[in-house]
């Protein structure tokens, strides 16, 4: 029991111990805190209720024979809710616990011998909050920034500025075009290529000839004679006509 100080409140976790024993443990603890609160409590009876939370400052478990106790999660997060910040608890358990007693919030976690176990609660309240305290002010959410807040009226400027996000390079128009076949759903053209992609690829440009007077659809007797059309045969207005303007017209 050398954890346990003059004027600390101690908890006694027990099961199926004999009554002597356990006065004996009693009187022993009380001869060292002289001013502390000696309590037992049984452990197939001990809830969250039954006692203030951080209220004490050891709490002993399983110490006495047959020591037939399971420390469970349910059990450790009594005892770590009912240990005051920087409480220490005494056990003992024939298995490991070490992992156990970190998973439920325990620090500290030391083996003293084969069964004995000592462990402690954070120096911080189980639920405790802290302000964080943040260097330059960037553009960025605040920790307590909600969706709702900005439905309801939040400050612009806790909100991140969308054109800050996007830089001269971002806004540059690709130099090469991301046009893809329809055909075979990559940058490749297939053979029998007609929207342009093959020429594209090839550092080709389609030109598309512009008609002066508006005419060229009707026929070589309306065209004039540098018209781009001439000997071609009529064709719908709007129509796409595709010309060999490597062959001479």
């Amino acid at each position: 029991m050398n954890n346990v100080c003059n004027g600390d409140n101690v908890l006694i976790i027990w099961k199926n111990s004999d009554q002597n024993d356990l006065n004996s443990l009693v009187n022993k603890i009380k001869s060292i805190s002289e001013t502390g609160i000696i309590v037992l409590e049984n452990s197939e009876m001990i809830t969250e209720s039954s006692r203030t939370p951080s209220s004490f400052n050891i709490v002993i478990s399983n110490w006495l024979a047959p020591q037939s106790m399971i420390h469970n999660d349910n059990l450790l997060a009594i005892i770590v809710k009912l240990l005051k910040p920087s409480g220490k608890l005494i056990l003992k358990d024939t298995i490991d616990l070490t992992s156990t007693l970190k998973l439920n919030g325990f620090v500290n976690v030391l083996k003293e011998s084969d069964n004995v176990y000592v462990a402690e609660k954070p120096k911080f309240e189980v639920g405790s909050k802290a302000s964080l305290k943040l260097g330059n002010k960037a553009a960025v959410w605040k920790l307590e920034d909600t969706v709702e807040a900005a439905w309801t009226g939040g400050n612009d400027d806790d909100i991140i500025d969308s054109d800050q996000l996007l830089d001269e390079n971002d806004l540059k128009k690709p130099e090469q075009s991301l046009r893809v076949c329809a055909t075979t759903g990559k940058r490749k053209a297939c053979a029998d290529c007609s929207c342009g992609l093959a020429e594209e690829l090839r550092g080709e440009t389609k030109q598309t000839p512009k008609s002066s007077c508006g005419s060229c659809y009707l026929g070589d007797a309306f065209r004039c004679a540098t018209c781009p059309y001439l000997g071609m045969p009529a064709f719908k207005p709007g129509e796409k006509v595709m010309l060999d303007l490597k062959s001479d017209i």
